[in-house]
């Protein structure tokens, strides 16, 4: 479904409450591992047990983040949840890594208009996914994966298995 992110005073006022609370995410200490879980914990949708996202995090809206126990990110995650986006329990992401289920039209007025669409990213449990990889709208990826460095993951990846490129491909099962 097409919707007007960009002329929506409702949208606009959320993303801009959320990018307040990156910013302030951003300059705490590092080592204040409490106010950085607690401002995390008030951000996103919900937060199953030990998180750490290291610093920059960014992301538009915070409350359709979804992880589950044990979540680690490195330096630079991006999370454009204009749709919701889950991660399962044991979920380790490396640095330069973004999740982006916006998208926009083909058709060159309709993008112009600022119109755009969003899909639903799913990341299951056990999954590691290596430095700079970009996950598109739509996309889930299955239990027990490992996605290589450098890899635009534009489908799904089904469960038990080492995957990597562009665009991303399995390469060999990893767990039966």
């Amino acid at each position: 479904m097409i919707y007007d992110a960009n002329n929506d005073p409702a949208l606009i006022e959320e993303r801009r409450r959320c990018k307040e609370l990156c910013r302030d995410y951003n300059t705490l200490r590092p080592s204040d591992i409490a106010a950085r879980e607690n401002l995390l914990r008030t951000m996103l949708g919900s937060v199953g047990g030990s998180l750490l996202i290291e610093q920059p995090f960014y992301c538009d809206y915070g409350y359709n983040i979804r992880m589950g126990e044990n979540f680690y990110a490195n330096f630079n995650l991006v999370i454009l949840d204009e749709a919701p986006v889950t991660f399962g329990h044991d979920v380790f992401i490396a640095p330069n890594c973004g999740f982006y289920t916006a998208g926009h039209p083909l058709d060159p007025a309709e993008r112009n208009k600022g119109l755009e669409y969003a899909r639903p990213i799913t990341v299951g449990n056990n999954v590691w996914i290596g430095a700079g990889v970009s996950v598109l709208p739509g996309v889930t990826i299955g239990d027990n994966c490992v996605i290589g460095a450098g890899s635009v993951v534009n489908r799904d990846i089904p469960a038990g298995t080492m995957a990597a490129g562009n665009p991303c491909k399995v390469i060999k099962t990893i767990l039966i």
